[in-house]
């Protein structure tokens, strides 16, 4: 996986993932912050934005759901904790379908590295090691389709 790297912290419950897009800082941050751009990249290669709805503001709400390829629903959605454009989000992130009822925290900074972005998140709160390793999976998928639009 070219330019991207994949860290795990000393407990089970972090995971980060970092990686560099030929993008602005702006432009990056600006495709985690409205629902039209949350539908062309939040969803990993096996599947698809089906429906986003974001409230971008400390205390807002957004929803995520992604159609599987195997016909399946996926729905993801939290609380927007921390908003300080065009550095640092925070965001809770609950699953809604399936069995992961946990809350989880995710954080994203973006850092400019000259005319490039390196996007840091580190996802909190994990609590296996196979959740961990499903989010891993999801996260650099979601990547991947991010460094396509941006």
């Amino acid at each position: 996986m070219p330019n991207a790297t994949i860290a795990t912290g000393p407990a089970v419950t972090t995971l980060e993932v970092r990686r560099t897009f030929a993008a602005s800082r702006q432009r990056v941050f600006d495709a985690w912050t409205t629902a039209e751009a949350l539908k062309q990249w939040h969803a990993p290669e096996n599947a698809e934005v089906q429906r986003a709805s974001v409230d971008f503001r400390v205390g807002g709400r957004y929803l995520i759901e992604m159609r599987g390829n195997d016909g399946n629903l996926h729905r993801v959605g939290g609380e927007y904790r921390e908003i300080d454009a065009p550095k640092r989000l925070v965001i809770t992130w609950a699953w809604q379908t399936g069995t992961r009822k946990s809350e989880s925290i995710v954080t994203v900074e973006f850092h400019e590295r000259g005319v490039e972005t390196e996007v840091v998140l580190r996802h909190e709160g994990l609590v296996t090691e196979e959740e961990r390793a499903g989010h891993r999976h999801g996260w650099v998928g979601c990547f991947e389709k991010l460094a396509a639009v941006v």
